[in-house]
């Protein structure tokens, strides 16, 4: 996979922008909480809104992906997107904050992993399983990189600075990288596969597939656990008293941690099905939440839970696209891959939002016990699309 240049390029323009445009969010909430006199609830509804409009503008563009136009979607995101962040850096009232939410949420739409898997699947065909678990490999170290940089240049210059430099790394590194990349893979795409994938095809009949919306659904419950975890970990751990050094360790390592599930799906491939990796995903995520609620400041348990949670969280950053190709099928890729996108966008924008009302009704326990329900329900409804589709033909 080394010696493959276009996917070593997505790979790493993914890592940087991830890093860049994604989790610079949660790594500066506390910051901005505190300087700029903002509640906790009106930060999270920018992320909300990013993130939802991120989901609405997915299926536009699978449609360009699928129409040959990747490289162009996915590089122009990436800069519109680091100019917004670039924003970030002179706002002063809550509505300029929202205004570049939005401008970046529709930008993450192009440029992340939906329309990076889409672009590859198209390309590749039943051949881009390994491909789309290298790109996450690499990918998984976005948070490494983000948290203990935002976290060194906030407290040595400033978090405007801070900004500056996810919005520099964005432009400047991710997307000429990216679109080198795309182009790469693009060019690579055999006739066979752009015939399957032609956005003049477009077939809608997989939405009357109850496997879809029951799929879509046990998904965002994932979505909505693992959005409130990430946005909130830094509160989450402030309230529990854990030193500042100690939470932004832990948060960096959820990235590495997934890097390591996805590692042992692969060492483990050969033993284990789609299936049989997502309940395990599933019920992990649940129990690691559940080490969570008793860690306290303990390192010991803090530990327990990134490795826990990553690895699982890992996991499904794969099985995802996987699965929504063995139940949907390949023809016209991109638009079944944002489609399915949109529901787990909407869960991953609700949850920043619904963590913090939560939070202010109760505490984070109450939170945590939430998210042990929506990880046995989302549990439930993956077994129950699993049920269909071993029973009847993929649409």
């Amino acid at each position: 996979m080394f010696k493959d240049r276009a996917i070593v390029l997505l790979a790493i323009g993914q890592c940087l922008i991830w890093a860049s445009l994604f989790y610079i969010f949660p790594a500066l909430l506390l910051r901005w909480e505190s300087e700029l006199g903002w509640s906790r609830v009106e930060l999270t509804a920018g992320i909300t809104l990013a993130v939802c409009l991120s989901g609405l503008a997915a299926p536009i563009a699978g449609r360009l992906i699928d129409a040959g136009r990747g490289p162009e979607t996915m590089a122009g995101s990436t800069v519109v997107g680091g100019a917004a962040i670039f924003l970030l850096s002179g706002m002063t009232t809550v509505w300029q904050y929202y205004l570049v939410c939005a401008v970046a949420g529709i930008a993450m739409a192009g440029c992340l992993y939906v329309p990076c898997f889409a672009l590859v699947t198209r390309a590749r065909g039943s051949d881009a399983r390994r491909a789309i678990i290298f790109i996450t490999l690499v990918g998984g170290f976005a948070s490494a990189l983000s948290f203990p940089l935002a976290h060194l240049l906030s407290e040595a210059v400033g978090w405007r600075a801070a900004v500056v430099c996810a919005a520099a790394i964005a432009i400047l590194l991710a997307a000429p990288i990216t679109w080198l990349g795309a182009r790469a893979e693009e060019n690579s795409q055999t006739p066979d596969n752009s015939a399957s994938t032609d956005g003049r095809k477009r077939n809608r009949g997989f939405i009357a597939n109850p496997a879809f919306w029951l799929l879509g659904a046990g998904f965002t419950m994932i979505a909505i656990l693992h959005g409130t975890v990430l946005h909130h970990l830094l509160p989450m751990l402030d309230e529990r008293g854990v030193a500042d050094h100690n939470a932004i360790m832990v948060a960096a390592f959820l990235g590495p941690m997934q890097v390591a599930g996805r590692l042992l799906m692969m060492a483990t491939e050969r033993y284990s099905s789609n299936y049989h990796v997502t309940l395990a995903a599933f019920s992990i995520l649940g129990v690691s939440i559940f080490m969570l609620v008793y860690a306290g400041s303990s390192l010991v348990f803090l530990a327990a839970f990134v490795v826990m949670f990553g690895c699982a969280y890992g996991t499904v950053s794969i099985i995802r696209p996987l699965t929504a190709r063995d139940v949907l099928g390949e023809e016209n890729f991109g638009a079944k891959s944002g489609a399915l996108a949109m529901p787990y966008q909407m869960g991953s924008a609700a949850a920043p939002y619904i963590g913090a009302l939560v939070w202010s009704i109760g505490n984070y326990d109450l939170v945590l016990y939430c998210l042990v329900l929506l990880a046995v329900l989302g549990l439930a409804l993956y077994f129950a699309a699993n049920r269909i589709t071993s029973t009847a033909a993929p649409d």
